[in-house]
């Protein structure tokens, strides 16, 4: 997992609220235990027309889109089923960073602990964001604030825990084996 410290770019919005986990990745797509290539399958039912050719006005098919690492979205993203998928999709789409004014529990979760970061802003900076797509937007983790490209900054709730794995790029798992010789000390100066 790579460290994310700080994402700048510019912003996809989907003003849709209530996207659930399976518009995310629909369900037909979670046989495999692998996250590569999930982002072919990224909102497959919106971007691709039945015969499988690309919907060109779903916007991540626009070639504005291209490159962004951000997405705005309406309030109650990731809500549904609690599938791992939905942001290994998104980050293998190149998705870094997911922001709105609510975000499902179980969704953020998994994207913590898999190195997608769910900010969950105010509603008036919210609004801000699905007004103006494509805008440049500052995130840094260390601080955890939210810049828009107006000077605008804006704090951001992340838990401790969460914030030190995803800034040293380790998952749960990870962090457990860096305290590998604490562990095995304090085993070792146990009396059985």
């Amino acid at each position: 997992m790579e460290p994310v410290i700080r994402v700048h770019s510019k912003t996809v919005v989907i003003s849709s609220s209530n996207i659930d986990t399976d518009q995310i990745i629909p369900a037909r797509f979670l046989t495999t235990t692998t996250k590569e290539g999930l982002g072919r399958q990224l909102f497959a039912d919106w971007r691709y027309h039945a015969d499988g050719s690309p919907n060109p006005h779903f916007v991540l098919n626009r070639p504005e889109s291209h490159g962004a690492q951000i997405l705005v979205a309406g309030r109650n993203f990731g809500c549904g089923s609690s599938r791992e998928h939905a942001p290994w999709a998104l980050l293998d789409f190149g998705f870094r960073a997911v922001i709105s004014t609510e975000i499902a529990d179980i969704f953020t979760g998994n994207s913590l602990k898999n190195g997608l970061l769910p900010i969950v802003v105010d509603a008036a900076t919210s609004a801000w964001l699905l007004e103006h797509p494509g805008a440049d937007v500052d995130i840094d983790l260390e601080s955890k604030r939210l810049t828009l490209p107006t000077g605008v900054s804006v704090s951001f709730p992340l838990d401790a825990f969460a914030r030190h794995c995803l800034l040293n790029g380790i998952d749960e798992l990870g962090y457990l084996r860096s305290k590998t010789a604490d562990i095995e000390r304090y085993e070792a100066a146990r009396t059985w």
